[in-house]
């Protein structure tokens, strides 16, 4: 038997109001949240980069509030995704790439690219969105390398950073295609599973997996249950025992409740956050 993956839980993002004095204790400053969900969770996606390339300070920051062991994920800018629509996108990824998350180093996780639901699929556009996309240092670097809006250098140190990795998030019903799945596991891209009632498919396109759980996907569920949690713990223990890594987030509606459930399935998978 092969070595086993490693299994990382959390939420989308960390700066929501309705945290406060929920999952956040009551009094706890803005500046000490991240460092307080860290401390719960092992990994959150970072979603200000959907909205606008951050600097590398930020980055760092970040990676300097959070223990060791635990990885950000980091989605997509809107302009990739929502604006060029995958489109002819070469210097936007590499702005994007050139802005600064190797600064996240050793906390560095998958990036996470989200479509907009009105998109549909078109196997062009889609091959050459993924032909581009860098899948080790040497090419990021060459792609951040050809930055041209920056107002600093490219940002291209990449100290602890071992992995470059890519998830996807099909949201157009075209995209349920045998043809896309081949494409995605071609370039080692993970399908994100959304666990939603429309879409209940648990598919593994890549050696890791990436699940954004928005559902639980049963008929007029609001919540997700104990049931729901332990059925979500033996599906990912088996990812983890084939050897895949595995980044699982609760993003759904009933976001109130996401660090609980973050928190619930970890301690189901006998995961424990590493203190700072």
């Amino acid at each position: 038997m092969g070595q086993s993956g490693t299994v990382r839980t959390g939420t989308a993002g960390w700066v929501y109001a309705p945290w406060r004095g929920t999952f956040f204790p009551p009094g706890l400053v803005q500046k000490k949240e991240l460092a307080y969900a860290a401390s719960h969770l092992t990994s959150i996606e970072i979603n200000a980069t959907f909205r606008a390339n951050q600097k590398p300070e930020s980055f760092a920051r970040w990676a300097a509030e959070t223990p060791d062991g635990f990885k950000f994920s980091v989605k997509g800018p809107q302009l990739v995704t929502h604006i060029r629509r995958l489109r002819h996108c070469e210097r936007e990824l590499a702005n994007f790439f050139a802005s600064g998350p190797l600064a996240l180093g050793d906390r560095l996780g998958p990036f996470i690219w989200q479509l907009p639901p009105n998109l549909a699929y078109d196997a062009e556009i889609l091959a050459d969105f993924l032909s581009v996309l860098p899948h080790d240092l040497a090419s990021y670097r060459d792609l951040a390398a050809k930055a041209d809006t920056l107002k600093t250098e490219p940002y291209l140190e990449a100290r602890g950073v071992t992995a470059i990795r890519h998830a996807i998030e099909l949201r157009h019903a075209s995209f349920d295609n045998p043809e896309v799945e081949a494409l995605l596991r071609r370039h080692n891209v993970a399908l994100v599973i959304s666990d939603t009632a429309a879409n209940p498919a648990r598919t593994l396109t890549a050696d890791f997996a990436y699940c954004r759980l928005q559902g639980p996907a049963r008929p007029d569920a609001g919540t997700y249950e104990e049931a729901d949690i332990a059925d979500w713990a033996r599906t990912i223990d088996a990812w983890r025992e084939s050897g895949r890594d595995v980044f699982a987030y609760f993003v759904h509606e009933d976001k109130l409740h996401a660090p609980a459930n973050a928190i619930a399935l970890g301690e189901a998978l006998g995961i424990r956050p590493s203190s700072s």
